[in-house]
């Protein structure tokens, strides 16, 4: 039996992937939409695709009406900083449970996959009570560490399984040429696992920078918090909201999210391997 793909399989497979896209593509083009309608339009009964009359008169009432950039600069340095804290910590931890594997790396897996299924309000309370010992309630810092508590589970799982697609004969031959443990992990693994490192910082960024409850309940001055909270000031009264700000300031935030997968989309998908042969 042959294994390629009849004609009208893979039609059936383009039209449903095609059909995937809009589905994914419709909201994100619709806010785009909605950010650059009058208000005339954005209470008009028949509602358009495109603007027939385009304005920029919602993002400058967005800036207006709140702090967006100070916002902004809140999420990125707690999501910068959670991204990069959890890979530091989570890649010695991967090579350990992929390179010596027993009953107790065993459990640590299980355990990391069984605690992304806990909820966040199971977890807030403990947190809340923990920074607040800590006198952190309040600060970016105790953000970020909330942020690299809740991303480290995820961010261990997926590092392990690019720590054992290492090959391990590249280990043994560096430790033939003499490098310790350490020196191997620096200087042979982690170069390898390049394409995971940068994915899996990507997870920690994006999940921090669209993050919601956590920020919302232990910022309390408007000048420590995040751009999703700030996002909420847009809502007024019994769910009414300013819909043409709201829009504008939410397209910006989606940005630097999409501006970074297209930057190291091509790094992701690198090959794990390349440069691994021994000049």
């Amino acid at each position: 039996m042959s294994l390629r793909t009849s004609k009208p399989a893979r039609a059936g497979q383009y039209a449903a992937l095609l059909c995937y896209l809009v589905f994914l593509a419709f909201p994100f083009l619709w806010l785009i939409s909605t950010a650059f309608k009058p208000a005339p339009e954005l209470g008009s009964l028949h509602p358009t695709w495109i603007p027939e009359h385009p304005t920029l008169d919602n993002f400058r009432q967005a800036f207006d009406e709140q702090p967006l950039l100070r916002a902004a600069a809140n999420s990125l340095i707690a999501a910068l900083s959670a991204g990069v804290i959890a890979v530091v910590i989570a890649t010695p931890m991967a090579y350990v449970m992929a390179r010596h594997r027993s009953r107790l790396s065993t459990a640590a897996t299980g355990w990391v996959v069984v605690s992304q299924a806990f909820p966040f309000v199971l977890l807030i309370i403990p947190l809340f009570l923990v920074l607040k010992h800590l006198h952190l309630i309040n600060t970016l810092w105790g953000l970020i560490m909330v942020y690299v508590v809740w991303a480290l589970p995820f961010a261990l799982w997926m590092l392990v399984g690019y720590v054992r697609a290492v090959p391990p004969e590249l280990e043994e031959a560096a430790a033939v040429d003499g490098a310790g443990r350490l020196r191997t992990l620096v200087s042979v693994t982690v170069p390898l696992l390049g394409p995971g490192i940068v994915a899996t910082a990507l997870f920690a960024f994006v999940t921090a920078w669209n993050e919601f409850f956590f920020a919302l309940v232990l910022l309390k001055t408007p000048e420590k918090q995040t751009l999703p909270v700030v996002l909420t000031h847009f809502l007024g009264a019994e769910g009414a909201s300013d819909l043409g700000p709201l829009a504008a300031a939410a397209f910006l935030a989606t940005l630097p999210s999409l501006v970074l997968f297209a930057v190291i989309q091509r790094r992701i998908t690198g090959g794990m391997l390349a440069g691994a042969v021994k000049s």
